[in-house]
């Protein structure tokens, strides 16, 4: 904390209005683009421009060219060895959520893989198989290809297996989402994945997760259970079925699985725990899963490399709703990752190239059979932290994947489907704990706690993809909510400073009496016009319009009075002649009359509103002469929230409540927003500057003004150097800061 006598510094100026302002310092004209002249610039194309775009779509070519082979080739060859069967575990093991054959999840760790190393931004990420995404397959195979019963009447699946048709269903999503990923890439929409927050997606995650234990549970119990999808299908498989078939549990399957759970569990959490010690981690799930297998038989993959596979149309129109979440949470995930390392590493992303480049991944991959790719949190965190500083660790991964397919694929053909569930349970455990963020969420904020139960419910009781809409249409509303809800506050001066804050949240305040400052925290648009009325209407404590029409109706009815001869202004005000009570009238008539602005013409003198007024004419009192909306924090006005503003302008002026405005917006400008009644003279640069205006236009009284220890308006201070710098203006009154925050009121 700095001493007050260590450093000072001195301000020195005149008192601003934004008009003042103006006068005083020339602003520079900027010309604004038109939309006609983006999209001649984006059309435009020159040498250096083509170079730029080529280097933007082939990242490679930027970062190979600064390759450090002394520094980083060892860190990535160990970190894509490492990697890479990792990715081979969970190749096999996340096919289960797809409900596919094991041997397709390798695919999916290997041919993405290889576009992405020559596209993608990342450099550390590591693509492959995620098993939200696996999961959210799942639903669509099973939808069209059930377990039991027919399959969807789909051109294309005559003469296939059960196994085919449900790998052609995995890569037709696949390839319907990699052409919506690469569309969004190529229109430059990447920022939509920002309305997915971490709140969201942690929420849905953790659900996802829910559903992941769920279809891993009949594996692990050795029970036949057919997939089942749609809203509710999580309660019905694990209360109708798996409960139903409990006793036919295979207890060997069991036990192996209860084995592998603790054996992985206990390991990985000592590779947390030492893995600053460890050059490695402990691949205990690939040595478990070796162990397992056992003697194999041979078991032939290199078929499966050696046709392309065509994707379905038919099944695009089938699975569209499935595909554009895929595309969404895919490439969500994948660019929160590699944000976070990006940010731990200093260098940059491109969300749209990212997009371009899952897209193509996506597209590529799932001609070959292989199935969504986003990117693994665990796996991810291998590449980086065994050494990896590139996507030549991506790549060395990949070459891993494509040996253990070809060479020693057939030792996988006897793998329990157990041992495959077992790992996946294990590596549930960090999405399950997310369940402790929600006491903390609701300390520190209630809408995103919200947000993070409803996408969690959501999903787990709807299903992903109908979760993850619900999730989203629930943190929306919540911001909408927040924006046309805001939490407007009356603002005070802090006694001896020149700052501002909520008058509820400090003690010791200066409140000028007859003067209001209220601060408005949000956009003025159509959805909180009326809001803002009622807000500040109820700070100021009346309605200006309801003040404004009384007292047109008290003008109308005093004129009728005078007119009568029942009224006589004398040099002590109005004297009621009559003899008996005057009540008051209630005509109605020319109602627009009593909305315009008072009118004493043909009165002798102004009448003092807040007096006693004759004939028992009533009109509500106004206890402010001046009115500071803080507007610092108001981003944009739309054309309603300007119209809505005007008029309630105007209705304050009409009521004699002069109202000031920090600080100024140019659209207000560009919209005809001034005339006669509203002009720019209302706007100040700071609240200080409007304050001290207002102070020296109604100054309080003397008995007043010892009561609140009075208000800055001259300093001295020093430069750091300890010169006195200062430049002397005649202009108003000085307004000057310094360190020590001492301020006295000159008349």
């Amino acid at each position: 904390m700095m001493r007050p006598a260590a450093q000072q510094y001195v301000v020195t100026r005149p008192l601003y209005s934004e008009e003042s302002f103006a006068q005083d310092h020339e602003k520079i004209y900027r010309h604004r683009k038109t939309m006609l002249d983006h999209v001649k610039q984006y059309f435009t194309c020159d040498a250096k421009r083509a170079k730029n775009t080529a280097l933007s779509l082939l990242p490679v070519i930027g970062w190979m060219k600064g390759y450090r082979f002394k520094e980083w080739l060892l860190g990535d060859i160990v970190s894509g060895v490492s990697t890479g069967l990792v990715a081979v575990l969970q190749g096999l093991a996340y096919c289960l959520l797809a409900s596919l054959p094991p041997w397709y999840g390798l695919f999916s760790a290997f041919f993405p893989v290889i576009i992405y190393f020559f596209l993608g931004t990342s450099r550390h990420i590591s693509v492959g198989p995620f098993p939200v995404l696996c999961l959210m397959i799942g639903s669509a195979v099973t939808r069209l290809v059930p377990d039991e019963g027919p399959a969807f009447n789909i051109t294309g699946f005559e003469g296939l297996t059960r196994d085919e048709q449900r790998v052609l269903v995995a890569s037709s999503v696949t390839f319907l989402a990699g052409i919506m990923q690469l569309a969004m890439g190529v229109l430059q929409v990447g920022f939509v994945v920002m309305y997915l927050s971490d709140t969201l997606v942690s929420g849905f995650t953790t659900a996802a997760a829910i559903h992941i234990l769920v279809s891993q549970l009949k594996f692990v119990l050795g029970l036949e259970v057919p997939g089942i999808s749609g809203p509710l299908s999580l309660i019905y498989v694990n209360l109708e079925i798996i409960f139903n078939k409990i006793t036919s549990t295979n207890v060997c399957d069991v036990v192996i699985s209860i084995v592998i759970m603790v054996v992985v569990f206990i390991v990985k959490e000592i590779n947390d725990r030492f893995k600053s010690k460890l050059p490695v981690p402990i691949p205990i799930e690939v040595i478990m899963t070796v162990i397992a297998c056992g003697v194999s038989y041979a078991f032939d993959f290199k078929t499966r490399y050696e046709y392309i596979n065509r994707p379905n149309p038919q099944i695009f129109q089938e699975t569209a709703v499935e595909a554009f979440p895929i595309a969404i949470v895919g490439f969500a995930v994948a660019f929160s990752v590699a944000k976070v390392y990006s940010i731990k590493h200093d260098y940059t992303i491109d969300g749209n190239q990212e997009l371009i480049a899952f897209g193509v991944s996506n597209i590529f991959g799932a001609s070959f059979r292989s199935f969504a790719a986003s990117t693994a949190l665990s796996r991810s965190a291998v590449q980086e932290s065994t050494g990896g500083k590139t996507q030549v660790a991506g790549l060395l991964s990949a070459v891993i994947v494509m040996i253990v397919t070809l060479a020693i694929g057939f030792l996988l053909e006897p793998l329990p489907k157990s041992v495959l569930g077992a790992v996946i349970i294990v590596n549930l455990k960090g999405s399950l704990m997310q369940f402790r963020e929600i006491p903390y969420l609701w300390r520190r904020d209630k809408a995103d706690c919200v947000v993070w139960l409803s996408s969690c419910i959501g999903a787990f009781l709807l299903g992903l993809d109908l979760g993850l809409a619900v999730g989203l249409g629930v943190e929306l509303i919540s911001v909408i909510l927040r924006t046309q809800f805001p939490r407007c506050s009356l603002l005070a001066n802090i006694r001896g400073t020149d700052i501002y804050k909520d008058r509820k949240d400090y003690i010791n305040i200066y409140e000028p009496e007859g003067v209001k400052i209220f601060r408005i925290p949000s956009p003025i648009f159509f959805a909180n016009t009326e809001f803002f009325r009622n807000k500040l209407v109820e700070a100021v404590g009346f309605n200006p319009l309801r003040v404004l029409r009384k007292r047109n109706k008290a003008l109308r009815m005093i004129r009728k009075l005078l007119k009568k001869g029942k009224l006589q202004w004398t040099s002590i005000g109005f004297l009621n002649t009559s003899c008996g009570p005057i009540n008051e009238s209630e005509d109605e008539s020319n109602m627009e009359e009593l909305d315009q602005p008072t009118d004493f013409k043909d009165f002798p003198a102004r009448i003092d509103w807040n007096a006693e007024l004759p004939a028992n004419i009533v009109v509500p009192r106004v206890e402010i002469h001046s009115l500071v909306l803080d507007f610092a924090a108001v981003s944009f006005l739309d054309i309603s929230g300007l119209k809505g503003l005007k008029a309630l302008l105007k209705e304050l002026i009409r009521v004699e409540v002069e109202v000031y405005i920090v600080p100024q917006h140019t659209k207000l400008h560009d919209c005809s927003f001034f005339d006669d009644e509203v002009q720019s003279s209302m706007f100040y640069l700071t609240l200080h500057d409007a304050m001290l205006h207002i102070l020296e236009k109604h100054p309080e009284p003397t008995q007043k003004k010892s009561d609140y220890e009075k208000i800055i308006t001259s300093v001295t201070a020093h430069h750091l150097a300890g010169s006195l710098r200062s430049r002397d203006r005649n202009v108003g009154i000085s307004l000057k800061l310094c360190f020590s925050l001492f301020m006295v009121f000159e008349k």
